[in-house]
């Protein structure tokens, strides 16, 4: 839109003053994300007094800073938050938020030191070369594929070749010689970092986006597929143990670490990932054809998840989840095939009692291992597209024929689903 365009939707705010106030340089289109939302905000404006506007900005701001104010107010921010909403019995240790503060605020430079420490170059290249090979699974999978047209086919894997992948950490570090930083001043630090950081996005308004900058800080442990920029990135926190060992074995790593890359690669491609092209702009490459196939087997998911109960009288919803669930199951099935092609024939020996098939399927399992209390099962099952963990493993792991195979299941046990869900 407009600066005139959004000022027609919302004629509440004086715009020009506000761009003026933010240091904003020239603008000649702005991406209004909500226009529903600032629409409804003008009658909220409308509807109530100035005082209790004003109440509820201090209330806001207030609660935004509670974890970096006094006891009294951590305590009590805690005490809605973290017990009620979430079942927690107890705050966190005061070290544990500190450094999720220091993340936050200066996350890459407590990322190189996070580096420094954790991950080496022999650990970046080992992940890189897993990375290929799970791609290369995933040219084998679309290839194979009896849903998916040849013309759709044919741009998924233009798409895949031009797939960048981010590994450990950003080539350059971000600068935060301007941040000023005191050690009596906690909400001092959060407010100057936080002003720094938008400046910092401010002064990116008009120039080309840099496609090295990461979304993530280096100790994180996430990952992520950027459809706009068409990569996938895997900071250095989620390649440590549980999800990734350099001292163990391949079958290992594939089940947990490269489950975890072929999972942000369908991203790409599925019903999300479709809709932007190689480069990154807004295209559907599918045919008509495709989309009513992906819906079909998409559809299976839908009913498998949402028959999954993490607390008594609440269901997940499947279609919330949808999109997660599929790349899970598609994820899991990539570094199978990987694994099967890096041992290019000859299995290695077993390891305490397993086969590197099995040994694959419980690096799948170990990953997701987790304790949450009913309260926050409710709240996830509502709100976070993420299934559980314990219906990530079992509901992915029921689906694979290779699983069965693997641990001498038979056809109606619980791990045995039938008919099992597939799209990838």
């Amino acid at each position: 839109m407009s600066e005139h365009e959004l000022f027609s939707i919302a004629p509440f705010m004086d715009w020009p003053k506000y761009f003026a106030g933010m240091g904003t340089p020239g603008i000649e289109s702005l991406n209004v994300e909500s226009p529903t939302f600032f629409r409804r905000l003008e009658s909220t404006f409308v509807q109530h007094s100035l005082e209790e506007l004003k109440t509820y900005m201090r209330w806001q701001f207030v609660t935004n800073q509670a974890p970096l104010l006094p006891a009294g107010f951590v305590n009590e921010n805690f005490a809605f938050y973290g017990q009620i909403l979430t079942g927690s019995k107890e705050l966190r240790p005061r070290w544990k938020r500190c450094v999720e503060y220091v993340d936050n605020d200066l996350g890459e430079a407590l990322g190189q030191k996070y580096v420094d420490i954790t991950f080496g170059a022999e650990g970046k290249q080992r992940t890189l070369n897993m990375v290929r090979e799970i791609e290369s699974a995933l040219r084998q999978d679309v290839d194979k594929l009896t849903w998916m047209t040849p013309v759709t086919k044919k741009e998924a894997l233009i798409k895949l070749d031009a797939i960048t992948n981010k590994i450990g950490y950003p080539d350059k570090w971000r600068d935060y010689s301007g941040v000023i930083i005191k050690r009596d001043d906690l909400p001092g630090n959060d407010q100057r970092a936080t002003e720094a950081e938008v400046r910092r996005h401010m002064e990116k308004i008009g120039k080309p986006v840099d496609p090295k900058e990461w979304g993530m800080t280096p100790p994180t442990v996430n990952a992520y597929y950027n459809p706009v920029e068409n990569n996938i990135n895997f900071p250095a926190g989620i390649l440590q143990p549980p999800f990734y060992d350099n001292k163990l074995d391949d079958a290992v790593n594939y089940g947990a670490i490269g489950a975890v890359v072929g999972h942000e690669l369908t991203h790409g491609f599925d019903d999300e990932g479709r809709q932007f092209d190689p480069t990154g702009n807004l295209r559907d490459w599918w045919t008509s054809e495709d989309a009513k196939e992906f819906e079909k087997r998409a559809d299976c998911f839908v009913k498998e998840y949402g028959n999954f109960s993490p607390v008594a009288g609440v269901n997940l919803n499947g279609k919330l989840t949808l999109g997660e669930n599929t790349a899970d199951n598609g994820g899991l099935r990539l570094a199978f095939m990987a694994l099967m092609d890096s041992m290019k024939g000859k299995e290695p020996k077993a390891i305490d009692g397993f086969t590197p098939r099995q040994r694959l399927f419980l690096g799948w399992g170990q990953i997701w291992c987790e304790n949450a209390r009913e309260e926050m099962e409710r709240l996830m099952a509502q709100t976070n597209p993420h299934s559980p963990g314990r219906f990530r493993v079992n509901g992915v792991l029921s689906n694979m024929p290779e699983f069965r195979e693997a641990f001498a299941c038979k056809q109606g046990q619980p791990m045995v689903r039938e008919p099992a869900c597939r799209v990838w």
